[in-house]
């Protein structure tokens, strides 16, 4: 299991090219784990969102025929509309996705994690003008390809990134055990460590669990318990509950 083994880098850090998860601490001192979402996915979501507009467009079109000139007014208003207040619209009040990002599981963020505002939206959405050049999205595809964490030129200014929308599964149960107070103060990569064993043990079998308690044979083999009831118990302590 990764968690117990993987380095946890700090706050803000860059991620490194094997692990693309970016930790990142809210305001609110929430903190989060973000995946930035590459260029296949970004770039679906993109098609989907154009074939969308395409298809309001031509429907309003043939219906506006009647009107003529006035028509075409309101149709190339329509157009503007569209191509450059929809991204806008969608990602401040549809929570960071338009309808083809929600199609790919993907949302736009701030880089601290916070829901996209009007700003940052607009100027992203307004910069697709810069990573279209010199042809069909190429300083943008380039831009993605280059980043650690797959920025187009427009995420880049906005400070925006996109990333893959976790699911809502509930919060993971811990087993209560006999809380274990630490003989010693642990830093957070291990309390991550512990807490992130806790939560999944419950889908792991006996032989399993103890297997990767034994990465940890520090925190403690004079408790007297198994491996990885003790690991439990140090998990139970941390999250605050008491005998």
């Amino acid at each position: 299991m990764a968690v117990l083994t993987r380095k946890t880098p700090a706050a803000g850090a860059a991620p490194s090219a094997l692990d693309t998860l970016r930790p990142v601490t809210t305001p609110e001192l929430i903190e989060l784990q973000l995946r930035p979402a590459g260029l296949l996915p970004r770039a679906l979501a993109f098609l989907l969102d154009f074939g969308l507009r395409t298809g309001v467009l031509v429907f309003a079109s043939t219906a506006l025929t009647s009107l003529e000139g006035f028509g075409q007014g309101i149709a190339l208003l329509l157009w503007f509309v569209l191509e450059w207040f929809y991204p806008v619209l969608f990602e401040v009040l549809g929570k960071g996705a338009t309808p083809g990002k929600r199609a790919l599981g993907l949302k736009v963020l701030h880089d601290d994690g916070t829901p996209v505002a009007w700003g940052p939206s607009l100027t992203r959405n307004l910069l697709r003008a810069a990573d279209f050049l010199p042809f069909m999205y190429l300083f943008g595809a380039l831009s993605c390809l280059l980043h650690s964490e797959f920025r187009r030129l427009g995420d880049i200014v906005a400070g925006t990134v996109v990333v893959y929308a976790e699911k809502n599964t509930g919060l993971p149960r811990i087993p209560e055990v006999e809380p274990i107070a630490p003989a010693a103060p642990l830093d957070r990569a291990t309390q991550r460590a512990l807490i992130g064993f806790a939560e999944r043990a419950n889908t792991l079998t006996e032989a399993r669990r103890e297997e990767l308690a034994e990465l940890l044979p520090h925190l403690g083999n004079t408790y007297g318990t198994q491996p990885a009831n003790r690991l439990l118990g140090l998990a139970n302590y941390l999250i605050g509950r008491r005998a």
